[in-house]
Protein backbone atom coordinates (compact mmCIF):
# COMPACT_ATOMS: atom_id res chain seq x y z
CA UNK A 1 0.00 0.00 0.00
CA UNK A 2 1.37 3.52 -1.13
CA UNK A 3 1.73 5.68 2.34
CA UNK A 4 -0.15 8.91 2.23
CA UNK A 5 1.25 11.96 1.96
CA UNK A 6 0.21 15.14 3.06
CA UNK A 7 -0.73 18.06 1.21
CA UNK A 8 1.75 20.81 0.66
CA UNK A 9 -0.28 23.00 1.69
CA UNK A 10 -1.20 21.32 5.33
CA UNK A 11 2.56 20.82 5.93
CA UNK A 12 3.67 24.59 5.69
CA UNK A 13 0.66 25.24 8.27
CA UNK A 14 1.78 22.87 10.58
CA UNK A 15 5.25 24.11 10.68
CA UNK A 16 3.78 27.42 11.02
CA UNK A 17 2.04 26.41 13.90
CA UNK A 18 5.28 24.71 15.78
CA UNK A 19 7.08 27.83 15.04
CA UNK A 20 4.17 30.24 16.50
CA UNK A 21 3.85 27.98 19.58
CA UNK A 22 7.75 27.77 20.13
CA UNK A 23 7.72 31.62 20.21
CA UNK A 24 5.11 31.92 22.74
CA UNK A 25 6.70 29.36 24.73
CA UNK A 26 9.86 31.44 24.60
CA UNK A 27 8.15 34.48 25.36
CA UNK A 28 6.72 32.78 28.27
CA UNK A 29 9.95 31.74 29.63
CA UNK A 30 11.41 34.71 29.07
CA UNK A 31 8.14 36.82 30.71
CA UNK A 32 8.74 34.39 33.92
CA UNK A 33 12.53 35.06 34.17
CA UNK A 34 12.02 38.80 34.28
CA UNK A 35 9.81 38.52 36.72
CA UNK A 36 11.91 36.38 38.77
CA UNK A 37 14.65 38.76 37.93
CA UNK A 38 12.24 41.62 39.12
CA UNK A 39 11.49 40.03 42.83
CA UNK A 40 15.62 39.14 43.49
CA UNK A 41 16.02 42.62 42.32
CA UNK A 42 13.67 44.39 45.11
CA UNK A 43 14.15 41.58 47.50
CA UNK A 44 18.01 42.23 47.89
CA UNK A 45 17.22 46.32 48.02
CA UNK A 46 14.28 45.24 50.94
CA UNK A 47 16.71 43.37 52.96
CA UNK A 48 19.02 45.59 55.21
CA UNK A 49 22.33 46.22 54.32
CA UNK A 50 23.74 45.99 58.47
CA UNK A 51 22.11 45.36 61.41
CA UNK A 52 22.24 47.20 64.96
CA UNK A 53 24.15 46.82 67.60
CA UNK A 54 25.14 47.71 70.96
CA UNK A 55 27.62 46.62 74.00
CA UNK A 56 26.36 43.64 75.33
CA UNK A 57 24.69 42.18 71.81
CA UNK A 58 25.82 41.40 68.84
CA UNK A 59 23.74 40.00 65.19
CA UNK A 60 24.01 38.27 62.28
CA UNK A 61 21.58 37.50 59.54
CA UNK A 62 21.16 34.73 57.10
CA UNK A 63 19.01 34.78 53.62
CA UNK A 64 18.75 31.92 51.08
CA UNK A 65 16.97 32.26 48.24
CA UNK A 66 14.26 29.32 46.98
CA UNK A 67 15.64 26.40 45.11
CA UNK A 68 13.76 26.84 42.15
CA UNK A 69 14.05 30.06 41.43
CA UNK A 70 10.01 30.65 41.51
CA UNK A 71 9.32 30.92 45.11
CA UNK A 72 11.32 34.30 45.69
CA UNK A 73 10.22 37.36 47.39
CA UNK A 74 8.18 36.11 50.64
CA UNK A 75 10.50 36.29 53.41
CA UNK A 76 12.39 39.32 54.95
CA UNK A 77 14.26 40.22 57.95
CA UNK A 78 15.06 43.96 59.42
CA UNK A 79 16.13 45.08 62.67
CA UNK A 80 16.60 49.11 63.13
CA UNK A 81 17.10 51.50 66.38
CA UNK A 82 14.13 53.23 67.87
CA UNK A 83 13.88 56.70 69.54
CA UNK A 84 15.45 56.98 72.96
CA UNK A 85 17.96 53.97 72.39
CA UNK A 86 15.92 50.54 72.05
CA UNK A 87 16.57 48.76 69.20
CA UNK A 88 13.54 46.43 66.98
CA UNK A 89 14.31 42.95 65.22
CA UNK A 90 11.57 41.56 63.11
CA UNK A 91 11.47 38.85 60.96
CA UNK A 92 8.35 37.77 58.49
CA UNK A 93 7.44 35.94 55.68
CA UNK A 94 4.79 37.30 52.84
CA UNK A 95 2.11 34.54 51.62
CA UNK A 96 2.80 33.92 48.17
CA UNK A 97 5.88 34.66 45.90
CA UNK A 98 7.41 36.40 42.79
CA UNK A 99 7.05 40.23 42.75
CA UNK A 100 3.48 40.54 44.16
CA UNK A 101 4.57 39.23 47.45
CA UNK A 102 8.29 41.43 47.17
CA UNK A 103 6.25 44.27 46.98
CA UNK A 104 4.09 43.67 50.07
CA UNK A 105 7.25 42.41 51.74
CA UNK A 106 8.52 46.04 51.21
CA UNK A 107 5.30 47.59 52.54
CA UNK A 108 4.72 45.42 55.50
CA UNK A 109 8.77 46.17 56.48
CA UNK A 110 8.47 50.00 56.04
CA UNK A 111 4.84 49.79 58.13
CA UNK A 112 6.13 48.39 61.08
CA UNK A 113 9.40 50.49 61.42
CA UNK A 114 6.77 53.44 61.35
CA UNK A 115 4.89 52.16 63.97
CA UNK A 116 7.31 51.07 65.81
CA UNK A 117 9.11 54.70 66.21
CA UNK A 118 5.90 56.09 67.65
CA UNK A 119 4.71 53.30 69.76
CA UNK A 120 6.81 51.24 72.35
CA UNK A 121 4.70 48.16 73.04
CA UNK A 122 5.52 45.84 70.50
CA UNK A 123 1.49 44.21 70.62
CA UNK A 124 0.03 47.58 69.66
CA UNK A 125 2.94 48.07 67.25
CA UNK A 126 1.45 44.47 64.96
CA UNK A 127 -2.50 45.87 65.88
CA UNK A 128 -1.90 49.02 64.71
CA UNK A 129 0.29 47.70 61.50
CA UNK A 130 -2.42 45.23 60.75
CA UNK A 131 -4.94 48.09 60.69
CA UNK A 132 -3.06 50.10 58.29
CA UNK A 133 -2.54 47.03 55.89
CA UNK A 134 -5.49 46.04 55.47
CA UNK A 135 -7.05 49.56 54.66
CA UNK A 136 -4.61 49.78 51.58
CA UNK A 137 -7.03 46.63 50.20
CA UNK A 138 -4.33 44.23 49.39
CA UNK A 139 -4.72 40.28 49.28
CA UNK A 140 -1.76 39.29 50.25
CA UNK A 141 -1.53 38.30 54.76
CA UNK A 142 1.96 38.48 56.49
CA UNK A 143 3.37 36.54 58.98
CA UNK A 144 5.77 38.08 61.29
CA UNK A 145 7.60 37.94 65.01
CA UNK A 146 8.67 41.85 66.39
CA UNK A 147 11.18 42.19 69.61
CA UNK A 148 11.86 44.84 71.14
CA UNK A 149 15.47 45.19 73.27
CA UNK A 150 16.02 47.59 75.71
CA UNK A 151 19.96 47.83 76.55
CA UNK A 152 19.44 49.85 79.38
CA UNK A 153 17.32 47.35 81.67
CA UNK A 154 17.94 44.64 79.02
CA UNK A 155 14.48 43.63 78.65
CA UNK A 156 13.63 41.89 75.75
CA UNK A 157 9.73 42.54 74.82
CA UNK A 158 8.63 40.11 72.15
CA UNK A 159 4.97 39.78 70.02
CA UNK A 160 4.08 37.29 67.31
CA UNK A 161 1.96 37.10 64.24
CA UNK A 162 1.34 33.54 63.20
CA UNK A 163 4.36 33.31 62.67
CA UNK A 164 7.08 30.55 63.86
CA UNK A 165 8.57 30.40 66.94
CA UNK A 166 12.10 31.60 68.17
CA UNK A 167 14.49 29.53 69.45
CA UNK A 168 16.71 30.22 72.27
CA UNK A 169 19.76 28.83 74.52
CA UNK A 170 22.53 30.34 77.16
CA UNK A 171 25.50 29.00 78.05
CA UNK A 172 24.58 27.14 81.08
CA UNK A 173 22.97 24.56 79.29
CA UNK A 174 19.25 25.91 79.22
CA UNK A 175 17.31 25.96 75.72
CA UNK A 176 14.26 25.89 74.32
CA UNK A 177 11.40 27.13 71.69
CA UNK A 178 9.22 29.94 72.75
CA UNK A 179 5.80 29.00 72.16
CA UNK A 180 4.79 32.37 73.30
CA UNK A 181 1.15 33.47 73.27
CA UNK A 182 0.57 35.22 69.58
CA UNK A 183 -1.99 36.41 67.03
CA UNK A 184 -3.85 36.26 63.34
CA UNK A 185 -1.50 36.82 60.23
CA UNK A 186 -0.76 40.71 59.48
CA UNK A 187 -3.78 41.84 57.02
CA UNK A 188 -5.94 39.29 57.75
CA UNK A 189 -8.28 40.45 60.35
CA UNK A 190 -8.99 44.19 61.28
CA UNK A 191 -9.51 44.46 65.35
CA UNK A 192 -5.99 41.45 66.05
CA UNK A 193 -4.95 41.80 69.07
CA UNK A 194 -1.30 40.18 70.01
CA UNK A 195 0.22 39.27 73.35
CA UNK A 196 3.34 40.55 74.46
CA UNK A 197 6.18 38.34 76.27
CA UNK A 198 8.62 40.13 78.60
CA UNK A 199 11.88 38.56 79.52
CA UNK A 200 15.45 40.38 80.90
CA UNK A 201 18.17 38.93 79.03
CA UNK A 202 20.56 38.13 82.30
CA UNK A 203 22.77 35.27 81.35
CA UNK A 204 24.41 34.95 78.32
CA UNK A 205 23.26 33.18 75.16
CA UNK A 206 21.49 33.50 71.87
CA UNK A 207 17.88 34.01 70.65
CA UNK A 208 17.19 33.05 66.94
CA UNK A 209 14.28 34.07 64.63
CA UNK A 210 13.83 32.26 61.73
CA UNK A 211 11.28 31.23 58.78
CA UNK A 212 9.53 28.39 57.98
CA UNK A 213 11.54 27.81 54.85
CA UNK A 214 14.76 27.42 57.24
CA UNK A 215 13.05 24.21 59.64
CA UNK A 216 9.84 22.73 57.13
CA UNK A 217 10.47 20.54 53.81
CA UNK A 218 8.70 18.27 51.31
CA UNK A 219 8.49 15.27 54.04
CA UNK A 220 10.46 17.17 56.78
CA UNK A 221 7.95 18.66 59.62
CA UNK A 222 8.40 21.51 61.04
CA UNK A 223 8.49 20.47 64.56
CA UNK A 224 11.17 18.37 63.33
CA UNK A 225 13.09 20.96 61.74
CA UNK A 226 12.65 23.45 65.20
CA UNK A 227 13.83 20.52 67.16
CA UNK A 228 17.18 20.52 64.75
CA UNK A 229 18.06 24.24 64.93
CA UNK A 230 17.48 23.95 69.12
CA UNK A 231 20.25 21.83 69.53
CA UNK A 232 22.30 23.76 67.10
CA UNK A 233 21.27 26.94 68.96
CA UNK A 234 22.52 25.20 72.04
CA UNK A 235 25.41 23.85 70.79
CA UNK A 236 26.64 27.80 69.70
CA UNK A 237 24.89 29.52 72.32
CA UNK A 238 26.47 32.74 73.10
CA UNK A 239 29.34 32.24 70.43
CA UNK A 240 29.58 34.45 66.94
CA UNK A 241 26.47 35.29 65.89
CA UNK A 242 27.51 35.17 61.91
CA UNK A 243 28.84 31.66 62.95
CA UNK A 244 25.96 30.53 64.16
CA UNK A 245 23.48 31.90 62.14
CA UNK A 246 25.40 29.73 59.11
CA UNK A 247 24.88 26.66 61.17
CA UNK A 248 21.20 27.27 62.05
CA UNK A 249 20.90 27.80 57.64
CA UNK A 250 22.42 24.76 57.38
CA UNK A 251 18.99 23.16 58.50
CA UNK A 252 17.47 24.33 55.68
CA UNK A 253 19.29 22.72 53.42
CA UNK A 254 19.14 18.93 55.54
CA UNK A 255 15.16 19.68 54.59
CA UNK A 256 15.22 20.05 51.02
CA UNK A 257 13.04 23.10 51.26
CA UNK A 258 12.25 24.44 48.68
CA UNK A 259 11.11 28.07 49.76
CA UNK A 260 13.06 30.72 50.77
CA UNK A 261 14.75 30.96 53.99
CA UNK A 262 15.86 33.68 57.00
CA UNK A 263 17.56 33.32 59.70
CA UNK A 264 18.21 36.26 62.33
CA UNK A 265 20.04 35.88 65.32
CA UNK A 266 20.99 37.62 68.46
CA UNK A 267 23.68 36.58 70.37
CA UNK A 268 23.63 38.67 74.04
CA UNK A 269 26.08 38.83 77.10
CA UNK A 270 25.56 37.97 80.79
CA UNK A 271 24.08 41.40 82.37
CA UNK A 272 26.13 43.29 84.60
CA UNK A 273 24.11 43.36 88.30
CA UNK A 274 21.68 46.23 88.72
Amino acid sequence: MTPRRAPRGASADLLSTLGRLAAQARAGVELQQARVELAEALQRELLPATLPAVPGLRTAARYAPARNGLDIGGDWYDGFRLPGGPLAFCIGDVQGHDVEAAAFMGQVRICLRAVAAVITDPGEVLSRANEVLISMDRELFATCSLLRFDPDTRELESARAGHVPSVWATVDGRYGISEDAGGLPLNLMPGSGYAVTRRRLTTAGSIVLLTDGVVEGPKFPIERGLERVARVVREGAGTDPDELAAEVMKVADSTGHSDDAAVLVLSHDEAAPR
